[in-house]
Formats: structure tokens, sequence, C-alpha cells
């Protein structure tokens, strides 16, 4: 996925906007992954160490994303006092999100941002987070 800047300062807000919890939303990109959009949504948890997405607002969300005619191109989520690699309850929720990229800020320290690819079996592999 390639990103603005203006995009990628947007999520990082919404993390510190949500700090100590956990914050959550969704990226809207073209087919070829060119980010679009930044989707905010509440977590449910309302947690410092999980976030979950109502059932709701993710229907809502997504739905609103792929009738603008775009993909869902990426979830993130923030790690306030770890470091940006996925945990196993994230492994777990990207089950249901082939294919979808897992960018996830942290904010332990200095602000950090790391995206990955979970694949079915749990397989994580890390890709660029793509600026421009």
């Amino acid at each position: 996925m390639r990103i603005a800047q203006e995009l990628l300062d947007a999520i990082v807000e919404h993390a510190r906007r949500d700090a100590p919890n956990e914050c959550c939303g969704m990226v809207a990109t073209t087919r070829d992954g060119v980010a679009l959009s930044v989707h905010p949504t509440t977590n449910v948890e309302a947690s410092p160490f999980r976030f979950k997405i109502g059932e709701q607002e993710l229907y809502d969300t997504y739905m609103g994303i792929e009738d603008a005619g775009n993909e869902v191109g990426a979830i993130y989520h923030s790690h306030t006092r770890s470091d940006p690699y996925p945990s196993q309850t994230d492994v777990a929720f990207a089950e249901r999100w082939p294919g979808v990229e897992w960018l996830i800020v942290g904010l332990k320290g200095d602000v950090e941002v790391r995206s990955f690819l979970i694949d079915d079996h749990g397989v994580i592999t890390e890709v660029p987070v793509e600026r421009g």
C-alpha cells in the first residue's frame, strides 16, 4: 500500500487521541493499493491491550468503502505499550481479512508505523509503508 503523508498523519493522530487505549480503523485503497482515505472506528473494547470494531460499524465502514468502488487495503490500530508487531489477538482477527494489510502504530517511545500481511496460517510478513 502506498499512503500519502497526510493520511498517515491522520492515523497517528487518531492513535494519540485514543491513547492510552488502542485505536482502530480502516484505510480505503484503489485496486492497485494506493490509499485514498482513512476511516476511524471506535474501539468498543476501550482497552490499552486490544481492539474490536463493533459489528455494525465494521459492516457499515466496509460497505461504504466497497460502495464507493474502493477496497479495504488496510486495517489499522495502535499498540500503546508494546512494539508495533502483530499480537496473537491480531493474528486471530486477521483470519477474516485475507490480503488486507495490518498497519500498526507503536506509541511506546518514538512513534513507529509498520505494516504486515498475515496469511490464513498465521504467517506474518512485514511489508513496507510506502509514503507518497
